[in-house]
């Protein structure tokens, strides 16, 4: 049989271009109206409404779906650079985590990671981070993990099924504020079948529904591909992660925390070999998130306890975020993967400290793949010089034909002049932790604020390097960086010894490089800066300059305070580099170049004779500005703190090691004035107010300077002139004319040409003056019909959207109030912003946590409100979760999960009766909610809790004990609990008793006076009087008499105090291997079951064998009189009892004659044959009857089997029969029978 002939491909439709079909088209599309309004135009009653009741229905239920979709709207706080998103991956052990944590690093960033060991972080796109956790199947990892986690990537093994761990967290975040969660499942390779893998997911689906929500999105991982998940499906999940929006959650918004990503013990060496149990002072670090952290405050770690933070920094972000460029994708550079803790991340920055991570034997070798970090480590490396070693061989020329200086030339002359006053000294000091001698910059003036000026700087070289660090990835084409090849280099500097004088190492470089090999770039720098060699930074100096700022550039040789105090003294002081010497020359073209010129070549060649004479002006200002700083400072009162000046400790901080300045942002500038005290008046010596620029600037602010046209002075004049033009005085009877009809006298008078002329100018006058008139009154007119409108008119708006609204501008608020203010402003005015990669050092922190630290379990630093840090008194409302298998037991010692915290106390359980009274349980009650009041941290109102029994290992049972939520913070609620008091009567008088043994003294009487009190039998009763003997005794009433066989009993309420104890869970502390054995106080049962002790019974409980007395009952007595009375069946009949009966009246027996006896005999013989032969006959007929019924069943099964087949022949032949007869009318031929 031949092959088929290939399927011909069907003709496209082709659209009408023309024709009255066309035509209608593109009046439709040039009209803007939709298509389905002119089909409701053209047949309207198709559209009509067609039920009224069904489309209310339809709108009900429309209207139902969208309010549903509503939350409330809360004010969006997220910061603009929010912190990266916190992906907790959950699971029972071996079904894949992190498999699935290094599949999706390995998708977002190209980078394979052998081990997940603690957070890893990774950008994901432009503007989202994600931080990956793998979670244990530690309860207390659980529990953490919960709190702080943004999305839950839950995995389920789909050959088993769902696992008691996924049950339990989902319960832990219930309590905690539910993330968002996303299941995933994996193992669904190991089905064979499909349609058992279909009836699998769908089982799963619906079960992950009821426990999330109904449509929660679950995810299938079908197969794995050389010991990873399949491309595609990860890279689905990696999408559905990345856009994933996230509702804030009441605990996160109202608690700023850090989940550390690194930890670094800076307790002194010597200490810990002293005594290795001390105290660690220990410094984390991470991504700060929730709410502002405030500088000075408790934090709880969990696992730890809580601890007073000593100092919080913010660091440069380790993951920063790309630049916002319009392009969709990232570049290799920015695919940023930082993991401290799993040894990733190449370069880590220190307060005080870089450190850099190299692999071991590929440091001089050409690596396949160059990760842009270990790009920078080798450029560090491949240095030949140290910076002090160039630094020294430098030279600087500052004027065209000047003489070359070196560093040595300058610090003399310095000296000489200033006599050793004005600029730093320096001091080599060695660094034993970087192996190298350091230039310290010693200030004779803040020789007190030595240290702090230290760290700052130290903190300023971390943000360069990073600098550095992110622009050594770039490739070098972007950056516009021509770079020497290694052959060339010699020649550099053989041209370099020979020609020209070699000016200093740039200020800002873009990497080590570009500083090692500027001595030979400057002698070609014309042709290489004209290629853009020059970095941003010096972009931003250079335009500094042009916006008139004429502060020197700073060489990194001294303080920017000093530079600021003297620059204009002397100028020829400051040591510029080759590429700073660009921009002196372009200051030099201001008008005090000559002047500048001139000082100069005093300053080299004469020292300046009359030096003292310049710049007076200058240094009364500064003597002014020395009294003013002596002032008391109003802010540092109000605040506690104070912001460093322009000129002061801030420009220090942009000093690093003496040679590199941090370029700021200019947009900083306009809010510069902020941070300086506005009570002070700050002379200017910059302002020369002999320039007609510095009058023009200030023109405006005088009554004849060019105001506002409603507000100028000129045309309010006219306008007055207007108003009261003419006028007469009562008294004199004189006519004043305004300006307007003066005018018209006057063109009365004058010639007719004149008049003719000012007439013309007057109309085009006034025509202007209506037009604008009329324009305002237009306007006016506008905006008050806006207002109307706004106000009356709300159009479709609802109230979700107004509150929508209020809430947007609100959030807009919050971001530009501090939106232009510099971070270290900022963070003294609303604390460390969420976002920010902070390094929060913590003293007194226990040894164990230091040396069984374990990368694997999270470090959170939770930090404590204002009134968290307290213990006290706590209501609760609990219920026990129904899946846990045993009730619990009052007093029995409890592990809470409250808060940020987790700790052991003992809880006391009641309920609130009818009366308000609160009575206590011994037991949880099975399916109801009950009080529980506990000793612990006080916690706000609302707070969800959890409750389990243990955290020590793993067991089969359901690990949740109970659930529940914070009502009070007091110790408002007394708990009572059930007294018996129970008395004996020794004298009974009628209805009065004495009572003995229920009291001790009478003055216990006393305070039960007026008491009820109840017998055994019913009898209700009242205590009157304390009676003198016996003590204790007392007079009570009754209902009725007593008799001495009663029980007195008194019911009493005692109160009931709750145990103080609080006992934080230290999982953290506990040896490696060990951190999920915690065990704190045991329960009574577990303390008895652990040391063999049995409960030795109560006697009176003992089932004993009952003995009864038998007991005699007297006869009973019917008086006469009724007897009379009564019925003579009721009546007591007098009847002797009856004797034996006399022989005479006995029966005699009957004696059978030999031939009767044979007669019996026999018919007993034929009567037993007989009942023998009957019942074998019924048997075998019984048997027959059997054996006939089987035979008819057989023949009715045959008969139905034959109907059977006979239908199916029949039904076979009549579908034969209607296919044929479709297919031959199919086939247009006349049908056959």
């Amino acid at each position: 049989m031949e092959g088929k002939e290939p399927k011909k491909e069907q003709k496209r439709h082709q659209q009408k271009h023309s024709g009255p079909k066309a035509e209608r088209k593109k009046t439709r599309k040039q009209l803007g109206t939709p298509a389905g309004d002119d089909e409701r135009k053209r047949n309207p009653k198709a559209f009509a409404v067609q039920s009224a009741v069904r489309m209310a229905k339809t709108f009900h239920r429309a209207q139902d779906l969208k309010a549903k979709k509503h939350h409330i709207p809360l004010v969006d706080r997220t910061p603009l650079e929010p912190p990266p998103i916190v992906v907790v991956v959950v699971g029972p052990p071996k079904v894949g985590k992190s498999t699935l944590i290094r599949c999706l690093i390995k998708n977002f960033t190209r980078q394979k990671l052998a081990d997940i060991c603690g957070p890893v972080t990774i950008v994901s796109g432009k503007k989202r981070r994600l931080t990956f956790i793998e979670c244990s199947n530690d309860i207390n990892t659980m529990i953490d993990l919960a709190k702080v986690a943004d999305l839950v990537l839950m995995l389920i093994d789909a050959s088993f099924g769902f696992e008691m761990e996924t049950f339990e967290f989902l319960n832990i975040c219930q309590v905690h504020g539910f993330p968002r969660i996303m299941g995933v499942l994996t193992h669904l390779d190991s089905f064979r079948n499909n349609k058992a893998l279909r009836k699998t997911k769908k089982r799963l689906k619906h079960r992950f529904w009821t426990e999330v929500y109904q449509g929660a999105k679950l995810f299938y991982l079908s197969g794995m591909v050389y010991g990873e998940y399949q491309t595609q499906e990860v890279k689905n999940l990696g999408r559905f992660i990345s856009v994933m929006k996230f509702r804030p959650l009441v605990w996160q918004q109202s608690h700023p925390y850090v989940v550390a990503d690194r930890m670094e013990d800076l307790t002194d060496p010597e200490m810990v070999r002293v005594d290795p149990k001390c105290d660690r002072t220990v410094s984390l670090y991470g991504y700060l998130r929730g709410t502002y952290l405030k500088s000075k405050g408790q934090v709880h770690i969990p696992g730890v306890g809580d601890f007073a933070v000593a100092d919080i920094r913010f660091l440069p972000d380790p993951c920063a975020l790309p630049e916002a460029q319009k392009k969709r994708a990232l570049n290799e550079k920015e695919r940023l993967l930082y993991a401290p803790m799993a040894g990733v991340g190449g370069v880590v920055y220190d307060k005080d400290a870089v450190y850099i991570d190299l692999p071991g034997g590929h440091v001089n070798q050409e690596q396949e793949e160059v990760r842009p970090t270990t790009e920078l480590v080798q450029s560090l490396i491949s240095t030949h010089t140290t910076l002090d070693a160039k630094m020294a061989a430098s030279k600087v020329s500052l004027f065209t034909g000047a003489a070359a200086l070196t560093p040595g030339e300058v610090e003399e002359e310095e000296e000489e002049e200033n006599g050793l006053t004005s600029g730093p000294q320096e001091s080599c000091v060695w660094d034993p932790e970087t192996q190298r001698e350091r230039r310290k910059a010693v200030f004779t003036e803040e020789e007190d604020d030595d240290d702090d000026d230290d760290s700052e700087e130290e903190e300023e070289e971390e943000t360069v390097l990073k600098n550095k660090a992110k622009n050594k990835t770039e490739p070098k084409e972007k950056q516009g960086i021509k770079t020497i090849p290694p052959a060339k280099r010699q020649k550099m500097e053989e041209r370099k010894v020979e020609k020209e004088p070699v000016v200093e190492v740039p200020a800002f470089a873009d990497s080590e490089d570009e500083l090692e090999m500027s001595e030979e770039e400057e002698g070609g720098k014309g042709e290489q800066e004209s290629e853009g060699e020059e970095s941003d930074s010096e972009g931003e100096e250079e335009s500094a300059v042009e916006k008139g700022d004429l502060k020197p550039i700073d060489s990194g040789h001294c303080s920017e305070e000093e530079d600021a105090s003297d620059s204009i003294e002397d100028d020829c002081e400051t040591n510029v580099s080759g590429k700073e010497g660009k921009k002196s020359n372009a200051t030099s073209k201001m008008e005090e170049e000559d002047e500048e010129m001139e000082g100069g070549e005093l300053c080299y060649e004469s020292a300046g004779s009359l030096r003292w004479k310049e710049g007076l002006q200058q240094k009364a200002s500064e003597a002014f500005l020395r009294q003013q700083r002596a002032a008391p400072n109003l802010r540092k009162l109000v605040y506690g703190t104070v912001a460093e000046d322009d000129g002061d400790g801030g420009e220090d901080e942009e000093e690093l090691g003496g040679l590199f300045r941090v370029s700021r942002p200019e947009k900083g500038k306009k809010h510069r004035a902020d941070g300086v005290d506005c009570s002070r008046f700050d002379p200017d010596a910059a302002h020369n107010w002999d320039l007609e620029e510095m009058l023009d600037s200030i023109r405006d602010c005088f009554v004849t300077g060019k105001w506002e046209d409603d507000q100028d002075a000129a045309t309010l004049l006219k306008e007055d002139e207007e108003l009261y033009g003419e006028f007469e005085d009562l008294e004199t009877g004189e006519v004043h004319k305004g300006k307007a009809a003066k005018q018209k006298d006057q063109a009365k008078e004058e010639s007719d040409d004149d008049d003719e002329e000012e007439g013309e100018e007057e109309e085009k006058l006034m025509k202007v003056d209506d037009e604008t008139q009329k324009n305002k009154r237009l306007e006016k007119k506008r905006r008050l019909k806006e207002r109307f409108d706004t106000e009356y008119d709300d159009g479709d708006a609802t109230y979700f959207d107004d509150l929508k609204e209020e809430m947007q501008k609100q959030a807009e608020l919050n971001r530009a109030e501090f939106e232009d203010v510099d971070d270290e402003t900022r963070v003294q005015y609303e604390g460390f912003r969420p976002g920010m990669y902070v390094r929060v050092e913590i003293p007194s922190l226990p040894c164990e946590f230091v040396t069984n630290f374990d990368p694997h379990y999270p470090i959170i630093l939770g930090a404590l409100g204002a009134s968290e840090g307290n213990v006290g008194y706590l209501q609760m409302r609990l219920k026990k979760h129904r899946w846990h298998s045993r009730i619990l037991k009052t007093r029995d010692p409890l592990i809470l999960s409250l808060g940020w915290r987790r700790f052991q106390t003992i809880p006391l359980y009641h309920i609130e009766d009818h009366n308000g009274r609160h009575r206590l349980l011994k037991y949880t009650p099975q399916h109801m909610h009950c009080g529980a009041t506990i000793w612990g941290p006080i916690t706000p109102q609302g707070t969800g809790f959890l409750a389990v029994q243990s955290v020590a290992g793993t067991k089969t049972s359901f690990r949740i004990a109970a659930t529940g939520v914070v009502l009070d913070l007091d110790k408002s609620v007394t708990i009572v609990k059930k007294l018996k008091l129970i008395g004996y009567p020794y004298k009974i008088y009628k209805n009065t008793s004495f009572i003995k043994g229920m009291f001790n003294t009478v003055l216990e009487v006393a305070k039960f006076e007026g008491g009820s009190i109840r017998t055994v039998s019913g009898v209700r009763g009242q205590i009157k009087k304390a009676l003198s003997t016996p003590a204790g005794a007392y007079r009570a009433t009754f209902e009725d008499r007593l008799l001495m066989s009663d029980i007195v009993f008194l019911r009493s309420w005692y109160p009931v105090s709750v145990p103080q104890l609080y006992n934080p869970v230290t999982s953290l502390l506990m040896p490696a291997g060990q951190k999920d054995s915690w065990s704190g106080m045991r329960t009574v049962g577990q303390l008895k079951h652990d040391l063999g002790v049995r409960n030795k019974p109560n006697t009176d409980s003992l089932y004993k064998p009952v003995v009864r007395a038998q007991r005699h009952f007297n006869k009973l007595h019917i008086p006469r009189e009724l007897q009379k009375a009564l019925p003579f069946k009721s009546k007591p009949k007098q009847d002797q009892p009856k004797g034996k009966t006399p022989k005479d009246l006995q029966r005699p027996a009957v004696i059978r004659e030999p031939h009767e006896r044979k007669v019996a005999a026999l018919l007993n013989a034929l009567s037993a044959v007989h009942n023998y032969k009957s019942k074998k006959a019924h048997t075998a007929q019984h048997a027959k009857h059997k054996g006939f019924l089987r035979q008819r069943d057989k023949a009715e099964e045959d008969k139905l089997k034959r109907q059977k087949e006979a239908k199916k022949k029949l039904y076979r032949m009549m579908g034969q029969k209607e296919k044929k007869s479709q297919r031959s009318s199919l086939k247009g031929a006349p049908l056959d029978d």
